[in-house]
């Protein structure tokens, strides 16, 4: 069965997340993702508070950027988060927006080495082991949690990816992908061949990999002309079948699309400039969610 999320945009303010989170819960949305867009609002913190203000929503950060982190840092943040709210949090990393990380001074030479040392470093402490390690970037000696994920196989931990080297490693060290809403269906199923080259040669082809994939919707008076004037923002105009703007039927349309091409759980991303977030979550959870399988 399908999952379907919906984003809450940091061009929101954080004082909004509130009405936004229990208007999701209340409604029965599965999920609900965050962004740790610079220099907006914190994933971490942001996700707490979501967990904190519902009971059954899950919520995900997608992504929180690896060169601003020690990994043993993010480890501490997702295992309290697990442990708090059971299930509920959904965590993935990566590399960042470069010209961003350039900003803060952190970006890093090579930024798939860094995504790998703290991927395989990072699920190493969610899964409860003793690491020590020196590698180019991630350095660690003889680092445990104390409080572990309080399961026997940690927690699935996201990477994001656009390019073939990123999308084979998220296969190889990641135990799911997150895919911008600059994928189309054809890019998902790419995704999904590359992906699947980096499970085999890390001996992982019989694990479950879950893909998740934002899709750009718009919905209600002006979607289609918001959608054009945000494609045109990204410089994605002219890219074909990117985005779905109307109503219920068309965005599970959408929906349906992506995930014949391999696609585990959609999100719903609102514009930019969408006039009604709490609409938009109720939207989905109950108009949308009914029209897909």
């Amino acid at each position: 069965m399908t999952t379907l999320g919906a984003v809450f945009r940091p061009q929101l303010a954080p004082e909004r997340l509130r009405s936004v989170a229990r208007v999701a819960d209340e409604a029965g949305l599965e999920e609900l993702w965050l962004w740790e867009d610079c220099f907006r609002e914190g994933g971490v913190s942001t996700a707490a508070a979501a967990l904190a203000w519902t009971e059954r929503v899950r919520v995900g950060v997608g992504l929180l950027p690896v060169p601003l982190r020690n990994v043993a840092i993010t480890a501490m943040e997702i295992a309290s988060l697990d442990r708090m709210f059971p299930g509920r949090a959904i965590v993935g990393v990566g590399h960042g927006v470069q010209d961003w990380m350039g900003q803060v001074g952190a970006r890093a030479e090579s930024p798939v080495t860094l995504l790998r040392e703290h991927l395989l470093a990072l699920r190493a402490l969610l899964g409860g082991e003793r690491v020590t390690t020196d590698g180019r970037y991630v350095k660690l000696d003889d680092v445990a949690l104390d409080w572990p994920p309080a399961t026997d196989r940690g927690v699935a931990v996201l990477a994001g990816a656009t390019g073939p080297r990123s999308l084979r490693l998220t296969g190889e060290a990641a135990d799911g992908t997150v895919l911008t809403a600059a994928t189309h269906a054809e890019g998902v199923r790419e995704a999904r061949r590359l992906i699947g080259e980096g499970r085999e040669a890390a001996g992982r082809g019989h694990e479950a990999h879950p893909v998740v994939v934002y899709l750009l919707t718009a919905t209600g008076a002006g979607a289609a002309g918001r959608l054009r004037a945000e494609l045109a923002v990204e410089g994605l105009e002219a890219v074909p079948e990117l985005g779905v703007a109307g109503d219920a039927g068309a965005v599970a349309e959408a929906v349906e699309r992506l995930v014949e091409a391999g696609a585990d759980t959609v999100v719903l991303q609102p514009t930019g400039d969408e006039p009604d977030p709490e609409g938009f979550v109720r939207f989905a959870a109950e108009e949308v969610r009914p029209l897909v399988p």
